[in-house]
């Protein structure tokens, strides 16, 4: 249905893939000018073209390698303008300051991404290399939680938990791919 409805209008499915990291741009500015709802809304949008830029490919058989290499890294930009957006919160600390466990999920999150890519690159598994605990879907997931959270207890402090959350299981992800890689390799 999706495809059907995008897939009518005058837009490549690259151009959605555009569209999605605009869309998270505009969502920043309103995030660090303290209009979350109206940021999470965005976001939203943007995770939602994420999805139409495929299936607008799919079914108009324009699927590419150029497309899909150009949807993958604009799904890292989406997540890592949300996260910067999130720097702009006054986060509280436990145990670390709150700027150090976005760093943290942010740095999961690319080593997540980085320890598939790299197995492929290697040639130590032949098909893409998935899964793990946090796989992207469940940590954006999470990150809209913690941006709503975030409106709903201003302190942050649930919404730092939630980050919290994402540090630790985006990072042990990262670790179960590098050894399902070198397991498969075996």
């Amino acid at each position: 249905m999706t495809a059907f409805v995008f897939g009518a209008l005058p837009i490549t499915p690259n151009q959605y893939t555009y569209l999605s990291g605009l869309f998270a741009l505009v969502g920043l500015w309103f995030i660090i000018n303290g209009s979350i709802v109206i940021a999470i809304i965005l976001f939203l949008f943007a995770g939602f073209l994420d999805l139409v830029d495929g299936a607008v490919a799919r079914a108009k058989g324009l699927s590419s390698k150029t497309g899909a290499y150009l949807d993958t890294i604009f799904d890292r930009y989406v997540e890592g303008i949300i996260f910067f957006g999130i720097l702009f919160f006054p986060l509280p600390e436990i145990l670390i300051p709150g700027y150090a466990w976005i760093f943290l999920a942010i740095f999961g999150s690319v080593v997540t991404t980085y320890a598939k890519a790299a197995a492929k690159e290697k040639e130590l598994v032949n098909q893409e290399l998935k899964g793990g605990i946090l796989s992207r879907g469940e940590r954006l997931i999470l990150i809209f939680i913690a941006l709503v959270l975030g409106i709903i207890y201003p302190d942050f402090i649930y919404t730092t938990y939630v980050i919290i959350i994402i540090a630790v299981l985006s990072n042990i992800t990262a670790i179960q791919r590098v050894y399902s890689a070198i397991k498969i390799n075996k």
